[in-house]
């Protein structure tokens, strides 16, 4: 994603893209009034690590158990969808439709499932954590080409399976947010997702001691009170980890003012007393190579006499 955005990103714009598995769309518009910030952890995360292979395996086995058990009702929605069809009339009520069954047992991606599905029907029947040999010995295989199960280990299942399906719904409702009337009230609920989506991720393990207090800190100049009342002083509205976890970068999100970039010294400097690191801080926008191409670096060699 880090390089797709580097190659057709635009200024002042978010790039719009589906990982299925990967399609670029539309840039969304950035209003004025509200400015993002990056801040770096120190912590330098990795996506072939230990936590974030697990976290995957346990993903893709929840995948499978939804597909499983999509499958086990098709029959007899089926017939029920029948019944229907004959003039039987039925008092009760069911979330079976055959022909979303149908889709769910052939689910692709699991930020395809609607959350409204999902906890009708799938979230009350995953565990929160399976072993791998039961797993295998009850659904065969967990299909993902880039990890392998191991028997021996036990997976947090529900927490990664859960993320992607309300991930998908974040970031949806965070674009259509964007063009919401300019209000504390819009910057607010925009923050809330990032919030959400941060400690979702967390509950998959792949949080970190840095970017959480990065968070907890623009959590506490957000709620801080002006001296005497009641009225809340901060211009900084949500933050989240970002890229593959474990470290990295925390994405926050404000408003454009000068204050809020003075909030954000105070969270860099805060920090730095914290743990002794100097977060950088990344901020602006530009264009991806797209738009203004690129430059070649060339090493120039002096001819020794």
């Amino acid at each position: 994603m880090d390089q797709m955005t580097a190659a057709c990103g635009e200024a002042n714009k978010l790039l719009a893209m589906v990982c299925q598995p990967a399609e670029v769309r539309e840039h969304v518009n950035i209003p004025s009034h509200i400015r993002f910030w990056g801040i770096d952890s120190g912590i330098r995360h990795s996506v072939g690590g230990a936590d974030y292979g697990s976290v995957r395996v346990g993903t893709f086995m929840g995948r499978q158990i939804i597909k499983s058990t999509a499958s086990s009702l098709l029959p007899q929605a089926a017939e029920t969808s029948q019944e229907d069809s004959n003039g039987v009339i039925r008092d009760e009520l069911d979330e079976h439709d055959p022909a979303l069954l149908e889709k769910e047992a052939t689910l692709d991606y699991l930020c395809n499932l609607q959350p409204h599905r999902y906890e009708a029907i799938y979230s009350k029947i995953l565990p929160e954590e399976i072993s791998g040999q039961t797993f295998l010995d009850m659904y065969g295989d967990h299909n993902d080409p880039v990890t392998a199960i191991n028997p021996k280990h036990t997976y947090a299942l529900k927490a990664p399976t859960t993320h992607p399906i309300y991930e998908n719904f974040h970031v949806n409702a965070f674009a259509v947010l964007l063009t919401a009337a300019s209000t504390d009230e819009q910057l607010s609920a925009l923050g809330e997702i990032l919030y959400q989506s941060h400690y979702s991720y967390s509950r998959c393990g792949l949080g970190s001691d840095g970017t959480d207090r990065l968070v907890t800190l623009v959590q506490q100049l957000q709620h801080r009170k002006k001296n005497g009342s009641d009225e809340r002083r901060g211009t900084l509205f949500g933050a989240k980890i970002t890229g593959g976890g474990s470290g990295g970068t925390v994405c926050v999100l404000g408003r454009n003012c000068i204050q809020s970039s003075e909030e954000i010294i105070e969270i860099q400097q805060r920090y730095k007393a914290a743990t002794g690191h100097l977060p950088f801080i990344f901020e602006g926008s530009s264009p991806g190579a797209g738009k203004f191409g690129y430059l070649k670096i060339q090493r120039r060699v002096h001819a020794r006499s």
